[in-house]
């Protein structure tokens, strides 16, 4: 784990990585790791994801495969026909052309839209191969090949940045891409996958951006950030921690995974 604060930013945490993990793989678990898309299938859906909802994402990549039925067919579509497919997703107008684009890209680059030789290429080479992508950074590059292919790949998003920085795991002043780094050489990859789904959870309902509730945090008596939050007047959190052990009875949700028709609001 990496600790020179020049070199990576770092803070000294009041809880570990592992310790956060398990804490809240307990609270929010278990993870399903098998439901995925094929490669060049989640790089679409990442692009749709881009700047919106997993809900709204999804009904546009229904509505994508529902009109064209195969990427192949999306790469020959006129953009015009493509963008009406996918206007729930929210910007429509740019993510059509850069779909295509993108699609026709990996065709020219690789003969075929089947991505799986990724998975057979150190991880830093599939990373700048995907990376080379109209759109395409280090957190797409990231989902694409852990969601898709399995691979330990680390992709911070907003709501994992967040986490990060309030349990002083990167400082204040890291880029969310030099946390990609950061956090990739940190945590080992047989938990990469476990770390990117509780802590977006984590993020999404508890370490929320404007009201974190600290009252319900299984890392609370760990943060270093708690007793900043609990100190604002109308701020959750005063009371002891809430900690869950036991794991849910379903598998929690993915987060960047299409979701089926009657999960959609």
């Amino acid at each position: 784990m990496p600790t020179d604060l020049h070199l990576t930013g770092r803070l000294e945490p009041g809880v570990s990585i592992d310790d956060a993990i398990r804490l809240m793989s307990a609270r929010y678990g278990p993870f399903d790791e098998k439901p995925r898309l094929e490669p060049a299938r989640e790089v679409v859906f990442t692009i749709l994801s881009q700047h919106t909802s997993d809900a709204n994402s999804s009904r546009a990549f229904r509505r994508l495969m529902d009109r064209f039925g195969t990427l192949e067919a999306v790469a020959l579509a006129d953009v015009a026909q493509i963008e009406k497919a996918i206007i729930p997703g929210g910007l429509a107008r740019v993510k059509a052309p850069r779909i295509k684009q993108v699609l026709n890209l990996v065709l020219e680059l690789n003969g075929s839209l089947d991505l799986s030789f990724l998975q057979e290429m150190p991880l830093d080479e599939a990373k700048a191969w995907l990376r080379q992508l109209p759109g395409i950074g280090p957190k797409s590059a990231g989902i694409i090949l852990c969601f898709s292919l399995g691979m330990p790949a680390m992709a911070i998003d907003t709501h994992i940045y967040r986490v990060c920085q309030r349990l002083g795991l990167i400082g204040s002043k890291v880029t969310a891409d030099k946390a990609h780094d950061i956090m990739e050489a940190a945590v080992v990859p047989e938990q990469v996958f476990e770390f990117h789904v509780s802590f977006i959870t984590h993020g999404r309902q508890v370490c929320k951006a404007q009201r974190p509730c600290c009252g319900e945090c299984v890392v609370a008596d760990g943060c270093p950030s708690r007793d900043q939050f609990v100190a604002q007047e109308g701020v959750p959190g005063s009371e002891a921690p809430v900690i869950a052990d036991r794991r849910a009875a379903t598998p929690t949700q993915l987060p960047h995974f299409p979701q089926a028709e009657g999960n959609t609001p």
